[in-house]
């Protein structure tokens, strides 16, 4: 009779599992997209624009996460994000300037400097690898640095099939 495999660190007790899925922010997302508020899509006159800012309804961007981008060839002046940005700040959550894969990116970066890590201290960790949600490559890697100072060791996947990353010596 062959001999049971046995996944000793799927039934590892001290192992813990980071989810960053469990971390992500509710809320709408928006790629607010700028171009049609352009000259023929490439050019940007102040008075227009400014005329945009001032008779868009942004009210309907209450509690949304926003990125702002123009998808032309335009060169944008830095002080129209800004503007946007302004008119922006009393509804929307959070604003960037950017695809919705930096929005992304930038939700989790902050989510991941406010975390304590203390609860990690000499632990055993696996970084969850499958996700449903929109978890960019770059909150993966601002997590390993937040938590190797700490964790004893840590892992990237699922117990089953955990890639070792990091063991502190």
């Amino acid at each position: 009779m062959a001999e049971e495999i046995v996944n000793r660190i799927a039934n590892n007790k001290n192992l813990i599992t980071f989810d960053l899925e469990d971390h992500y922010p509710t809320g709408k997302r928006i790629l607010f997209d700028i171009k049609d508020w352009l000259f023929e899509g490439l050019i940007l006159r102040e008075k227009d624009f400014r005329k945009h800012v001032s008779t868009y309804d942004w009210s309907q961007h209450q509690n949304q996460y926003i990125a702002l981008t123009c998808s032309t060839e335009a060169i944008i002046p830095g002080w129209a994000y800004l503007l946007l940005t302004s008119s922006l700040i009393p509804y929307a959550k959070k604003v960037v300037v950017g695809s919705l894969e930096t929005l992304e990116t930038i939700l989790y970066n902050d989510i991941i400097t406010n975390l304590d890590v203390s609860s990690y201290q000499d632990k055993l960790l696996i970084i969850k690898g499958c996700a449903n949600k929109p978890v960019p490559e770059g909150a993966y890697i601002a997590l390993i640095q937040k938590l190797q100072p700490v964790a004893k060791s840590i892992m990237y996947g699922e117990a089953c099939s955990a890639v070792p990353l990091y063991k502190r010596k």
